[in-house]
């Protein structure tokens, strides 16, 4: 009992500052979890099908009836255009997956973090630990992801060269709102939210068609909703299609970066540290 409360004084006394090695402890023991079984890889590789399926049926498949299409005056194939979109889809869905369901997991049933904080990582670093790990799991999907465009002809290999840092960021962005999502979740029901929420932005975010398309005002409302700056900012760096609105679109991205980081890191000091 004593050696335990010597211990627990110890990893407060240490627990100052910020420590890039503290955070690559938080990232260390993810990795070290891919070796707990074929469990682990299966959900990590399953999450880059779905908008490859996408891709293939809407894009390929009805892209054949749909034909060209011209957007601010670039004529493509309609597969060109959903190609992008679904590449940011890919890294807005890993980065998700990752800070929603398996940290919500690791503080409510697991009580994965109390045992990390008997070590001298504080929550902040827990938050840019776990924000590092759902990059990292985004970029995979969108690394391969890009092979995939390059392989099919949607994409040029510059423009995927391009494209890949700006899916770090869709990654980085959607990971820290999710880490903040997760430490507001009640149970396992609020998913249900999400997920359509999710589903809302994968449906209504120039996705499938242009926005100019909609109606005025939901024209507007769609340009105030974070997947549509990430599809925007993704689709024009793949179509070499530059211009000053980029800037917008990756301000709006490292906003939520900061936002979502700095609210998951209260959180998690207000939930793990009471």
């Amino acid at each position: 009992m004593l050696t335990t409360l010597t211990a627990g004084r110890s990893a407060r006394a240490s627990r100052v500052g910020f420590s890039p090695a503290r955070v690559g402890a938080v990232v260390g023991r993810n990795v070290g979890a891919l070796r707990s079984g074929p469990s682990y890889w299966i959900v990590l590789v399953s999450g880059f099908f779905e908008p490859l399926l996408y891709l293939l049926s809407i894009g390929v498949g009805v892209g054949a009836l749909v034909g060209d299409l011209t957007v601010a005056g670039r004529t493509m194939s309609y597969a060109a255009f959903v190609a992008p979109a679904m590449l940011a889809v890919s890294a807005m869905s890993g980065a998700l997956a990752e800070t929603t369901f398996n940290v919500f997991f690791k503080i409510k049933y697991a009580k994965t973090y109390e045992a990390v904080l008997a070590t001298p990582v504080r929550p902040v670093e827990i938050a840019f630990g776990e924000l590092t790990w759902a990059t990292v799991r985004g970029s995979l999907y969108t690394a391969i992801f890009l092979g995939v465009m390059v392989a099919l002809g949607l994409a040029p290999v510059g423009g995927a060269l391009a494209a890949f840092p700006a899916t770090i960021l869709v990654g980085l962005a959607f990971g820290a709102v999710g880490l903040a999502i997760s430490t507001l979740m009640r149970g396992w029901q609020d998913f249900d939210l999400l997920s359509t929420g999710q589903f809302a932005l994968f449906l209504f975010s120039g996705t499938f068609s242009p926005v100019q398309d909609y109606p005025a005002w939901m024209e507007v409302l769609i340009q105030v909703t974070p997947l549509y700056h990430a599809v925007e900012l993704v689709r024009g760096l793949c179509l070499s299609a530059y211009g000053v609105g980029m800037v917008g679109h990756a301000a709006y991205l490292l906003a939520m970066v900061a936002g979502g980081l700095w609210l998951a890191a209260r959180r998690m000091e207000r939930l793990l540290c009471r």
